[in-house]
Protein backbone atom coordinates (compact mmCIF):
# COMPACT_ATOMS: atom_id res chain seq x y z
CA UNK A 1 0.00 0.00 0.00
CA UNK A 2 2.88 2.38 0.83
CA UNK A 3 4.38 1.79 -2.61
CA UNK A 4 1.02 2.53 -4.25
CA UNK A 5 0.51 5.74 -2.28
CA UNK A 6 4.03 6.95 -3.07
CA UNK A 7 2.98 7.35 -6.70
CA UNK A 8 -0.27 9.22 -6.10
CA UNK A 9 0.26 11.05 -2.79
CA UNK A 10 0.43 14.48 -4.43
CA UNK A 11 -2.86 13.89 -6.23
CA UNK A 12 -4.48 12.71 -3.00
CA UNK A 13 -3.11 15.74 -1.12
CA UNK A 14 -4.68 18.01 -3.71
CA UNK A 15 -8.00 16.17 -3.35
CA UNK A 16 -7.92 16.59 0.44
CA UNK A 17 -7.33 20.34 0.05
CA UNK A 18 -10.15 20.65 -2.50
CA UNK A 19 -12.53 18.78 -0.20
CA UNK A 20 -11.51 20.99 2.73
CA UNK A 21 -12.53 24.07 0.76
CA UNK A 22 -15.66 22.54 -0.75
CA UNK A 23 -16.72 20.99 2.57
CA UNK A 24 -16.35 24.36 4.32
CA UNK A 25 -18.51 26.08 1.72
CA UNK A 26 -21.31 23.49 2.03
CA UNK A 27 -21.73 24.12 5.75
CA UNK A 28 -21.08 27.86 5.45
CA UNK A 29 -24.09 28.21 3.17
CA UNK A 30 -26.37 27.04 5.97
CA UNK A 31 -24.60 29.05 8.66
CA UNK A 32 -24.39 32.33 6.77
CA UNK A 33 -27.82 31.86 5.22
CA UNK A 34 -29.31 31.63 8.71
CA UNK A 35 -27.46 34.78 9.77
CA UNK A 36 -28.76 36.63 6.69
CA UNK A 37 -32.32 35.47 7.44
CA UNK A 38 -32.80 33.31 4.33
CA UNK A 39 -35.84 31.04 4.54
CA UNK A 40 -35.65 27.24 4.42
CA UNK A 41 -37.16 27.29 0.94
CA UNK A 42 -34.56 29.77 -0.32
CA UNK A 43 -31.70 27.75 1.12
CA UNK A 44 -33.17 24.61 -0.43
CA UNK A 45 -33.12 26.23 -3.88
CA UNK A 46 -29.54 27.38 -3.28
CA UNK A 47 -28.56 23.85 -2.27
CA UNK A 48 -30.19 22.30 -5.33
CA UNK A 49 -28.36 24.76 -7.57
CA UNK A 50 -25.09 23.00 -6.79
CA UNK A 51 -26.39 19.67 -8.11
CA UNK A 52 -27.81 21.26 -11.27
CA UNK A 53 -24.33 22.60 -11.95
CA UNK A 54 -22.74 19.29 -10.99
CA UNK A 55 -24.80 17.36 -13.54
CA UNK A 56 -24.04 19.93 -16.24
CA UNK A 57 -20.33 19.76 -15.48
CA UNK A 58 -20.31 15.97 -15.69
CA UNK A 59 -21.74 16.23 -19.22
CA UNK A 60 -19.65 19.09 -20.63
CA UNK A 61 -16.24 18.65 -18.96
CA UNK A 62 -15.17 15.59 -21.00
CA UNK A 63 -15.97 17.57 -24.15
CA UNK A 64 -13.88 20.52 -22.92
CA UNK A 65 -10.97 18.25 -22.00
CA UNK A 66 -10.95 16.70 -25.45
CA UNK A 67 -10.78 20.19 -26.99
CA UNK A 68 -8.15 21.94 -24.85
CA UNK A 69 -6.67 19.32 -22.51
CA UNK A 70 -6.72 18.47 -18.81
CA UNK A 71 -4.41 21.20 -17.53
CA UNK A 72 -6.27 24.13 -19.08
CA UNK A 73 -9.69 22.84 -18.07
CA UNK A 74 -8.51 22.02 -14.55
CA UNK A 75 -6.89 25.43 -14.05
CA UNK A 76 -9.84 27.35 -15.53
CA UNK A 77 -12.45 25.56 -13.45
CA UNK A 78 -10.34 25.96 -10.31
CA UNK A 79 -10.06 29.70 -10.90
CA UNK A 80 -13.81 30.10 -11.36
CA UNK A 81 -14.56 28.02 -8.29
CA UNK A 82 -12.13 29.99 -6.13
CA UNK A 83 -13.69 33.25 -7.34
CA UNK A 84 -17.17 31.90 -6.65
CA UNK A 85 -16.35 31.07 -3.04
CA UNK A 86 -15.12 34.62 -2.43
CA UNK A 87 -18.25 36.04 -4.09
CA UNK A 88 -20.66 34.48 -1.56
CA UNK A 89 -20.15 37.06 1.24
CA UNK A 90 -20.07 39.90 -1.31
CA UNK A 91 -23.46 39.04 -2.86
CA UNK A 92 -25.74 38.02 0.01
CA UNK A 93 -28.87 37.48 -2.04
CA UNK A 94 -30.63 34.10 -2.47
CA UNK A 95 -30.77 34.28 -6.26
CA UNK A 96 -27.15 35.40 -6.53
CA UNK A 97 -26.13 32.54 -4.25
CA UNK A 98 -28.10 30.09 -6.40
CA UNK A 99 -26.20 31.18 -9.50
CA UNK A 100 -22.87 30.99 -7.65
CA UNK A 101 -23.70 27.53 -6.33
CA UNK A 102 -24.55 26.43 -9.87
CA UNK A 103 -21.14 27.69 -11.00
CA UNK A 104 -19.35 26.00 -8.09
CA UNK A 105 -21.17 22.72 -8.78
CA UNK A 106 -20.21 22.86 -12.46
CA UNK A 107 -16.57 23.56 -11.60
CA UNK A 108 -16.42 20.90 -8.89
CA UNK A 109 -17.80 18.25 -11.21
CA UNK A 110 -15.20 19.13 -13.83
CA UNK A 111 -12.42 19.08 -11.27
CA UNK A 112 -13.49 15.59 -10.21
CA UNK A 113 -13.49 14.36 -13.81
CA UNK A 114 -9.99 15.71 -14.47
CA UNK A 115 -8.47 14.61 -11.15
CA UNK A 116 -10.03 11.15 -11.27
CA UNK A 117 -8.85 10.57 -14.82
CA UNK A 118 -5.30 11.38 -13.72
CA UNK A 119 -5.67 9.14 -10.69
CA UNK A 120 -7.08 6.28 -12.73
CA UNK A 121 -4.29 6.63 -15.29
CA UNK A 122 -1.73 6.35 -12.46
CA UNK A 123 -3.12 2.97 -11.37
CA UNK A 124 -2.70 -0.50 -12.80
CA UNK A 125 -5.22 -3.35 -12.71
CA UNK A 126 -3.43 -4.68 -9.63
CA UNK A 127 -3.40 -1.36 -7.73
CA UNK A 128 -6.65 0.26 -8.92
CA UNK A 129 -8.72 -0.98 -5.96
CA UNK A 130 -6.21 0.37 -3.42
CA UNK A 131 -5.84 3.69 -5.24
CA UNK A 132 -9.61 4.20 -5.44
CA UNK A 133 -10.02 3.26 -1.77
CA UNK A 134 -7.33 5.78 -0.80
CA UNK A 135 -9.12 8.38 -2.93
CA UNK A 136 -12.44 7.77 -1.16
CA UNK A 137 -10.76 8.05 2.24
CA UNK A 138 -9.04 11.29 1.19
CA UNK A 139 -12.37 12.76 0.13
CA UNK A 140 -14.10 11.83 3.37
CA UNK A 141 -11.26 13.07 5.57
CA UNK A 142 -11.28 16.36 3.66
CA UNK A 143 -15.00 16.88 4.28
CA UNK A 144 -14.69 15.99 7.98
CA UNK A 145 -11.61 18.17 8.41
CA UNK A 146 -13.45 21.08 6.80
CA UNK A 147 -15.94 21.09 9.68
CA UNK A 148 -13.05 21.48 12.14
CA UNK A 149 -11.72 24.48 10.20
CA UNK A 150 -15.10 26.18 10.53
CA UNK A 151 -14.53 26.50 14.28
CA UNK A 152 -11.57 28.82 13.63
CA UNK A 153 -13.63 31.74 12.33
CA UNK A 154 -16.96 33.55 12.30
CA UNK A 155 -19.48 32.77 9.57
CA UNK A 156 -20.84 36.33 9.76
CA UNK A 157 -17.59 37.66 8.27
CA UNK A 158 -15.81 36.91 5.00
CA UNK A 159 -12.85 35.16 6.63
CA UNK A 160 -14.09 31.56 6.32
CA UNK A 161 -15.17 32.02 2.71
CA UNK A 162 -11.76 33.46 1.90
CA UNK A 163 -10.12 30.51 3.71
CA UNK A 164 -12.15 28.05 1.63
CA UNK A 165 -11.12 29.89 -1.55
CA UNK A 166 -7.44 29.77 -0.56
CA UNK A 167 -7.61 26.03 0.11
CA UNK A 168 -9.16 25.39 -3.29
CA UNK A 169 -6.57 27.60 -5.00
CA UNK A 170 -3.51 25.94 -3.43
CA UNK A 171 -4.95 22.44 -3.97
CA UNK A 172 -4.15 22.65 -7.67
CA UNK A 173 -0.40 23.01 -7.13
CA UNK A 174 0.34 19.41 -6.04
CA UNK A 175 -2.09 18.01 -8.62
CA UNK A 176 -0.81 20.00 -11.60
CA UNK A 177 2.86 19.60 -10.66
CA UNK A 178 2.60 15.84 -10.23
CA UNK A 179 0.12 14.76 -12.90
CA UNK A 180 1.47 13.58 -16.24
CA UNK A 181 -0.37 14.11 -19.49
CA UNK A 182 -3.13 11.58 -20.04
CA UNK A 183 -5.42 10.73 -22.95
CA UNK A 184 -8.65 12.67 -23.29
CA UNK A 185 -11.37 11.44 -21.00
CA UNK A 186 -13.65 8.83 -22.54
CA UNK A 187 -16.87 8.61 -20.57
CA UNK A 188 -19.58 6.25 -21.81
CA UNK A 189 -22.91 7.74 -22.83
CA UNK A 190 -25.25 7.29 -19.84
CA UNK A 191 -27.91 4.60 -20.05
CA UNK A 192 -31.41 6.05 -20.24
CA UNK A 193 -33.66 6.00 -17.21
CA UNK A 194 -36.10 3.73 -19.04
CA UNK A 195 -33.35 1.22 -19.78
CA UNK A 196 -32.12 1.37 -16.18
CA UNK A 197 -35.62 0.72 -14.87
CA UNK A 198 -35.90 -2.29 -17.15
CA UNK A 199 -32.52 -3.74 -16.15
CA UNK A 200 -32.66 -2.94 -12.43
CA UNK A 201 -35.78 -1.23 -11.05
CA UNK A 202 -34.36 -1.24 -7.53
CA UNK A 203 -31.06 0.26 -8.68
CA UNK A 204 -32.75 3.09 -10.59
CA UNK A 205 -35.47 3.98 -8.07
CA UNK A 206 -33.27 3.38 -5.05
CA UNK A 207 -30.39 5.56 -6.21
CA UNK A 208 -32.79 8.39 -7.12
CA UNK A 209 -34.25 8.33 -3.60
CA UNK A 210 -30.77 8.04 -2.11
CA UNK A 211 -29.69 11.14 -4.03
CA UNK A 212 -32.50 12.97 -2.25
CA UNK A 213 -31.27 11.69 1.12
CA UNK A 214 -27.62 12.58 0.51
CA UNK A 215 -28.27 16.12 -0.74
CA UNK A 216 -30.66 16.81 2.13
CA UNK A 217 -28.11 15.60 4.68
CA UNK A 218 -25.12 17.45 3.23
CA UNK A 219 -26.93 20.58 2.06
CA UNK A 220 -29.69 21.09 4.63
CA UNK A 221 -27.96 19.69 7.72
CA UNK A 222 -26.40 23.05 8.57
CA UNK A 223 -29.73 24.78 7.91
CA UNK A 224 -31.44 22.40 10.33
CA UNK A 225 -28.77 23.00 12.98
CA UNK A 226 -29.04 26.75 12.59
CA UNK A 227 -32.83 26.71 12.91
CA UNK A 228 -32.85 24.66 16.13
CA UNK A 229 -30.34 27.04 17.71
CA UNK A 230 -27.12 25.03 17.65
CA UNK A 231 -23.89 26.99 17.89
CA UNK A 232 -21.60 27.20 14.86
CA UNK A 233 -19.23 24.68 16.43
CA UNK A 234 -22.07 22.26 17.16
CA UNK A 235 -23.38 22.57 13.60
CA UNK A 236 -19.91 21.81 12.26
CA UNK A 237 -19.76 18.73 14.51
CA UNK A 238 -23.23 17.65 13.38
CA UNK A 239 -22.22 17.77 9.70
CA UNK A 240 -18.91 16.06 10.49
CA UNK A 241 -20.80 13.20 12.17
CA UNK A 242 -22.80 12.60 8.99
CA UNK A 243 -19.58 11.88 7.10
CA UNK A 244 -17.71 10.24 9.97
CA UNK A 245 -20.42 7.60 10.08
CA UNK A 246 -19.86 6.87 6.39
CA UNK A 247 -16.13 6.46 6.99
CA UNK A 248 -16.68 3.98 9.83
CA UNK A 249 -19.59 1.98 8.38
CA UNK A 250 -18.31 1.64 4.82
CA UNK A 251 -16.11 -1.37 5.56
CA UNK A 252 -18.55 -3.53 7.60
CA UNK A 253 -21.37 -2.98 5.08
CA UNK A 254 -18.96 -3.70 2.23
CA UNK A 255 -17.83 -6.87 3.99
CA UNK A 256 -21.45 -8.00 4.31
CA UNK A 257 -22.13 -7.06 0.68
CA UNK A 258 -19.73 -9.75 -0.57
CA UNK A 259 -21.30 -12.39 1.68
CA UNK A 260 -25.07 -11.90 1.75
CA UNK A 261 -27.83 -10.93 -0.68
CA UNK A 262 -27.36 -7.31 -1.73
CA UNK A 263 -31.09 -6.76 -2.18
CA UNK A 264 -31.76 -7.82 1.42
CA UNK A 265 -28.78 -5.80 2.68
CA UNK A 266 -30.18 -2.70 0.96
CA UNK A 267 -33.48 -3.32 2.76
CA UNK A 268 -31.91 -3.67 6.22
CA UNK A 269 -29.48 -0.77 5.77
CA UNK A 270 -32.35 1.48 4.67
CA UNK A 271 -34.44 0.40 7.66
CA UNK A 272 -31.51 1.20 9.93
CA UNK A 273 -31.18 4.63 8.34
CA UNK A 274 -34.90 5.26 8.79
CA UNK A 275 -34.76 4.16 12.43
CA UNK A 276 -31.83 6.54 13.02
CA UNK A 277 -33.93 9.40 11.66
CA UNK A 278 -36.86 8.46 13.90
CA UNK A 279 -34.45 8.53 16.86
CA UNK A 280 -33.22 11.98 15.79
CA UNK A 281 -36.79 13.24 15.43
CA UNK A 282 -37.73 11.90 18.89
CA UNK A 283 -34.62 13.32 20.55
CA UNK A 284 -36.23 16.78 20.73
CA UNK A 285 -32.92 18.37 19.71
CA UNK A 286 -30.93 16.93 22.62
CA UNK A 287 -27.27 17.30 21.69
CA UNK A 288 -25.74 13.83 21.89
CA UNK A 289 -28.79 11.95 20.56
CA UNK A 290 -28.66 14.34 17.57
CA UNK A 291 -25.00 13.52 17.00
CA UNK A 292 -25.67 9.79 17.25
CA UNK A 293 -28.55 10.07 14.77
CA UNK A 294 -26.36 11.99 12.32
CA UNK A 295 -23.57 9.41 12.66
CA UNK A 296 -25.78 6.41 11.87
CA UNK A 297 -28.10 8.06 9.31
CA UNK A 298 -25.12 9.45 7.42
CA UNK A 299 -23.22 6.24 8.01
CA UNK A 300 -25.51 4.11 5.82
CA UNK A 301 -25.94 6.68 3.02
CA UNK A 302 -22.53 6.33 1.33
CA UNK A 303 -22.45 2.51 1.63
CA UNK A 304 -25.96 2.36 0.13
CA UNK A 305 -24.69 4.32 -2.89
CA UNK A 306 -21.98 1.73 -3.49
CA UNK A 307 -24.49 -1.07 -2.87
CA UNK A 308 -26.85 0.24 -5.56
CA UNK A 309 -23.99 0.47 -8.04
CA UNK A 310 -22.86 -3.09 -7.25
CA UNK A 311 -26.43 -4.44 -7.21
CA UNK A 312 -27.14 -2.98 -10.67
CA UNK A 313 -23.84 -4.20 -12.12
CA UNK A 314 -24.64 -7.73 -10.93
CA UNK A 315 -27.47 -7.81 -13.48
CA UNK A 316 -25.37 -6.55 -16.40
CA UNK A 317 -22.74 -7.78 -18.78
CA UNK A 318 -19.33 -6.04 -18.48
CA UNK A 319 -19.92 -4.18 -21.76
CA UNK A 320 -23.07 -2.52 -20.39
CA UNK A 321 -21.60 -1.47 -17.03
CA UNK A 322 -19.99 1.85 -18.09
CA UNK A 323 -23.25 3.12 -19.61
CA UNK A 324 -25.22 1.96 -16.56
CA UNK A 325 -22.73 3.67 -14.23
CA UNK A 326 -23.26 6.95 -16.07
CA UNK A 327 -27.01 6.50 -15.92
CA UNK A 328 -26.95 5.80 -12.19
CA UNK A 329 -24.76 8.84 -11.47
CA UNK A 330 -27.16 11.01 -13.48
CA UNK A 331 -30.22 9.53 -11.74
CA UNK A 332 -28.58 10.11 -8.36
CA UNK A 333 -28.02 13.73 -9.38
CA UNK A 334 -31.69 14.18 -10.27
CA UNK A 335 -32.62 12.94 -6.80
CA UNK A 336 -30.04 15.30 -5.28
CA UNK A 337 -31.74 18.24 -7.00
CA UNK A 338 -35.21 17.20 -5.79
CA UNK A 339 -34.29 16.29 -2.20
CA UNK A 340 -33.36 19.73 -0.82
CA UNK A 341 -36.33 21.35 -2.57
CA UNK A 342 -38.71 18.88 -0.91
CA UNK A 343 -37.08 19.06 2.52
CA UNK A 344 -36.83 22.88 2.38
CA UNK A 345 -40.53 23.16 1.57
CA UNK A 346 -41.51 20.85 4.44
CA UNK A 347 -39.14 22.62 6.86
CA UNK A 348 -40.76 25.91 5.86
CA UNK A 349 -44.22 24.55 6.70
CA UNK A 350 -43.62 22.07 9.55
CA UNK A 351 -40.48 23.48 11.13
CA UNK A 352 -36.89 22.19 11.44
CA UNK A 353 -37.92 18.70 12.58
CA UNK A 354 -39.12 18.02 9.02
CA UNK A 355 -35.44 17.52 8.21
CA UNK A 356 -35.59 14.14 9.97
CA UNK A 357 -39.10 13.43 8.70
CA UNK A 358 -38.20 13.79 5.01
CA UNK A 359 -34.98 11.76 5.27
CA UNK A 360 -36.63 9.05 7.38
CA UNK A 361 -39.60 8.64 5.04
CA UNK A 362 -37.24 8.47 2.05
CA UNK A 363 -35.13 5.80 3.73
CA UNK A 364 -38.26 3.79 4.45
CA UNK A 365 -39.36 4.28 0.84
CA UNK A 366 -36.09 2.71 -0.28
CA UNK A 367 -36.61 -0.15 2.17
CA UNK A 368 -40.17 -0.74 0.98
CA UNK A 369 -39.19 -0.81 -2.68
CA UNK A 370 -36.24 -3.09 -1.90
CA UNK A 371 -38.55 -5.52 -0.10
CA UNK A 372 -40.94 -5.47 -3.06
CA UNK A 373 -38.12 -6.00 -5.60
CA UNK A 374 -36.63 -8.91 -3.68
CA UNK A 375 -40.06 -10.56 -3.39
CA UNK A 376 -40.56 -10.23 -7.17
CA UNK A 377 -37.26 -11.87 -8.10
CA UNK A 378 -37.83 -15.25 -9.67
CA UNK A 379 -34.28 -16.39 -9.05
CA UNK A 380 -31.88 -14.69 -6.65
CA UNK A 381 -28.28 -14.29 -7.80
CA UNK A 382 -25.91 -16.30 -5.62
CA UNK A 383 -23.31 -14.37 -3.64
CA UNK A 384 -20.51 -16.23 -5.47
CA UNK A 385 -21.71 -14.82 -8.82
CA UNK A 386 -21.65 -11.16 -7.76
CA UNK A 387 -18.85 -8.71 -8.47
CA UNK A 388 -16.67 -7.33 -5.69
CA UNK A 389 -17.85 -4.33 -3.69
CA UNK A 390 -15.87 -1.09 -3.61
CA UNK A 391 -16.92 1.81 -1.41
CA UNK A 392 -17.52 4.51 -4.05
CA UNK A 393 -18.72 7.81 -2.57
CA UNK A 394 -21.61 9.93 -3.90
CA UNK A 395 -19.19 12.83 -4.37
CA UNK A 396 -17.28 11.10 -7.17
CA UNK A 397 -17.81 11.52 -10.91
CA UNK A 398 -18.58 8.93 -13.55
CA UNK A 399 -14.84 8.44 -14.15
CA UNK A 400 -14.29 6.96 -10.68
CA UNK A 401 -17.52 4.96 -10.81
CA UNK A 402 -16.55 3.37 -14.13
CA UNK A 403 -13.04 2.66 -12.82
CA UNK A 404 -14.54 1.02 -9.73
CA UNK A 405 -16.78 -1.16 -11.92
CA UNK A 406 -13.76 -2.22 -13.98
CA UNK A 407 -11.87 -3.11 -10.80
CA UNK A 408 -14.86 -5.08 -9.45
CA UNK A 409 -15.04 -7.15 -12.64
CA UNK A 410 -11.29 -7.88 -12.64
CA UNK A 411 -11.25 -8.73 -8.95
CA UNK A 412 -14.28 -11.04 -9.20
CA UNK A 413 -12.69 -12.86 -12.15
CA UNK A 414 -9.42 -13.20 -10.26
CA UNK A 415 -11.19 -14.62 -7.20
CA UNK A 416 -13.06 -17.12 -9.41
CA UNK A 417 -9.77 -18.26 -10.96
CA UNK A 418 -8.23 -18.69 -7.50
CA UNK A 419 -11.16 -20.85 -6.37
CA UNK A 420 -10.82 -23.07 -9.46
CA UNK A 421 -7.14 -23.62 -8.70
Amino acid sequence: MVQVLSKVWALLLGIVLIMLGNGMHFTLIGLRGGIEGFSSASLAIITSGYYVGFLSGAHFTPLLIRRVGHVRVFAALGSFMSAGLIAFPLLTDPWAWTLIRLLVGFCMSGIYVAAESWLNDSATNETRGKVLSAYMIAQTLGIIGAQGLLTLGDASTSALFIGASILVSISFAPILLSAAAVPAVQVAKPMSLRALLKVSPLGAVGIFLLGSVYATQSGMGAVFGSQIGLSANSIALFVAMLFAGALVMQYPIGWLSDRVSRGKLIFWASCFGGASCVFGWMSHDAFWPLMASAFFAGGVTAPLYALFLAYTNDSLSPSDMPAASGGLVFTFGLGAIAGPLLSGWFMQILGPSAFWLVIGVTFLGIAGFALYSVSQQKEELSVEDTDSYLGVLPTTSTVAVEAASEWAIDNAEHQAEEEIR
